[in-house]
C-alpha cells in the first residue's frame, strides 16, 4: 500500500526549519536548546529504572515485600514501556507531537507520585505501569519533531546533539539514586523524579513547538492504523534499516544485563565498581554522537556508517582476540567498549533518519515502530542470551561480534534491496 521509493523519487524535504503557521507555534526553540529538551524528554526512561535500583533493598524492607516482588516493580514497567513505545508514533501522527507529550508528562507525573505514596508493593506495581507507558513518548515523538523539522545533514546533527546530552542519564541516574537513599528515603527518588518532571512540563507546555500541522495530520481508526502498520511490517527495508540500529544496540545492551556476573564473577569487582563498564561505554557514546555532530553535512549518511561500522568491528573483534589468549582483566576487558559505542553512536543518527524517511507521512508510527524493535530485542537479550553467555566473558565477546555483523549484514543487505528497487522502478 504504501512503496518503498529509491531516494531518487523521495519528496524533497527542506534543510531549514519549517515555517510553522502563527497558530502552531508556541515558541519555536533553537537547535540547541531544541536538542537540550528533547534529550531531557529521552532521560525519563533511564532516570526511572536506574535511579531506584540502588533502593531495591530500602524498598523490600519498607513494604514488607519479597525481593522478587520488588524486582517485579521493574518487570512491569518494562512490559509496559514495551507495549506502549509502539503506539506513542501514531498517536502523535493523529493527534499532533506535541499533545501527546504533553499528555504523556502528565500521566507519568501521576505515575510517579502514586510511587512515592504507595503503601504496598500492590500499589506499586500499578504506578510503575503508569510510569511504563508514558515514559517513551518524548524519545518517540522527539525522533519525528526532529525529522520534521530537519533533514539530512542538520537533522543529523541535532540528533547526535540528542544523543549527547542523552547519554549523561544512564552514567549519573544510578550514583544519584545511591546518594539519595543514602541520606534520605526511597521515597525521595520518586518525588526527585516528580519535581524533574513537572518542570519539564511545564517548559514544554511554554516551549516546545508543534511541528505537525492539522492537515498532515492522519486518521486515528482500526482500519487506517492497521494498514499503516501493515505496510511497515511488510516492508524488507524497515526490517533491515531498524535492525541496523537494534542489534548495534544489542551489542552493547549484552554486557550491561550482563554486569551482575561479569563484573564481579569474572573480573572480581565489588558493587562500588561497576564505573568500570559503565563509563568507557557512556564516554564513548558521548565521544561517538560529538564525532557524529561535527561530520554530519560533511560526507554521505553511507560513509559515516561505514567509518562506524570500522569501529564496532575492530572493538568486538579484538574483545574476542583478547580473551582467546588471556583471562579476563581491568581494563583490558572493558577498553573495547569505548570504541564499540563511539561506532554505535556514528551509525546511529544516519540509520535513524534513513528509517524514518521510508514512510515520510507517517513518520511517527515509524519511529514508533523502530522503538519497538528496539525494545522487543533488548527484552530477548536480557532474558535469555546475556543469562546463557554470561558464564565467560569469551561468550559474550563472541556474542557482540555476532550483533554487530548481524547488523552489517542488514546494512548492506538493505542497500542491495534499495538498488534492486530502483533498478524495477526505472524500467
Amino acid at each position: 500500500m504504501f512503496p518503498n521509493p529509491p531516494p531518487s523519487n523521495l519528496p524533497p524535504d527542506p534543510v531549514q526549519p519549517i515555517p510553522l503557521p502563527p497558530v502552531h507555534r508556541i515558541a519555536l526553540l533553537g537547535t540547541g536548546a531544541l536538542a537540550a529538551l528533547l534529550a531531557s524528554l529521552s532521560m525519563l526512561g533511564p532516570f526511572s529504572i536506574d535511579a531506584y535500583l540502588p533502593a531495591f533493598p530500602n524498598i523490600q524492607a519498607d513494604l514488607h515485600a519479597s525481593a522478587i516482588e520488588v524486582q517485579q516493580t521493574l518487570t512491569a514497567y518494562m512490559l509496559a514501556f514495551a507495549g506502549m513505545v509502539l503506539w506513542h508514533g501514531a498517536l502523535s501522527d493523529a493527534f499532533g507531537r506535541r499533545n501527546i507529550v504533553l499528555a504523556a508528562l502528565v500521566v507519568f507525573a501521576v505515575g510517579t507520585f502514586g510511587c512515592a505514596a504507595s503503601h504496598s508493593v500492590h500499589y506499586l506495581w500499578i504506578f510503575r505501569i503508569m510510569q511504563g507507558v508514558s515514559a517513551g513518548a518524548g524519545t518517540v515523538v522527539g525522533r519525528a519533531i526532529i525529522r520534521d523539522l530537519y533533514s539530512d545533514a542538520p537533522a543529523a546533527r541535532l540528533l547526535s546533539m540528542v544523543t549527547m546530552i542523552f547519554s549523561i542519564a544512564p552514567a549519573i541516574a544510578p550514583v544519584l539514586g545511591g546518594w539519595i537513599v543514602k541520606y534520605f528515603d526511597w521515597r525521595m527518588i520518586f518525588l526527585f523524579l516528580l519535581v524533574y518532571t513537572v518542570a519539564l512540563l511545564l517548559v514544554c507546555y511554554k516551549y516546545l513547538p508543534e511541528t505537525l500541522a492539522p492537515e498532515k495530520r492522519q486518521p486515528f481508526n482500526p482500519g487506517y492504523l492497521a494498514a499503516n502498520y501493515g505496510a511497515i511490517f511488510r516492508s524488507p527495508l524497515f526490517h533491515l534499516k531498524s535492525g541496523i540500529v537494534a542489534f548495534n544496540f544489542a551489542g552493547l545492551f549484552l554486557f550491561i544485563t550482563a554486569a551482575p556476573v561479569m563484573l564481579p564473577v569474572h573480573l572480581h569487582l565489588g558493587p562500588d565498581q561497576f564505573a568500570w563498564l559503565f563509563v568507557p561505554s557512556v564516554s564513548g557514546i558521548f565521544l561517538g554522537a560529538l564525532a557524529a555532530n561535527r561530520i554530519a553535512g560533511r560526507m554521505t549518511f553511507q560513509r559515516q556508517i561505514g567509518i562506524g561500522f570500522c569501529f564496532m568491528l575492530a572493538a568486538a573483534a579484538a574483545n574476542v582476540a583478547y580473551h582467546l589468549l588471556f583471562a579476563p582483566a581491568i581494563p583490558w576487558s572493558v577498553l573495547p567498549m569505548f570504541f564499540y559505542t563511539f561506532g554505535m553512536s556514528v551509525v546511529a543518527p544516519g540509520a535513524t533518519l534513513l528509517t524514518l524517511d521510508l514512510f515520510p507521512h507517517i513518520r511517527g508510527t515509524v519511529a514508533s515502530c523502530q522503538s519497538f524493535a528496539m525494545t522487543l530485542l533488548g527484552a530477548l537479550v536480557a532474558g535469555v542470551i546475556a543469562p546463557f553467555l554470561s558464564h565467560s566473558v569469551l561468550w559474550l565477546a563472541l556474542g557482540q561480534l555476532g550483533f554487530v555483523l548481524a547488523a552489517l549484514a542488514c546494512w548492506l543487505m538493505s542497500r542491495h534491496y534499495r538498488r534492486v528497487l530502483a533498478r524495477r522502478l526505472a524500467r
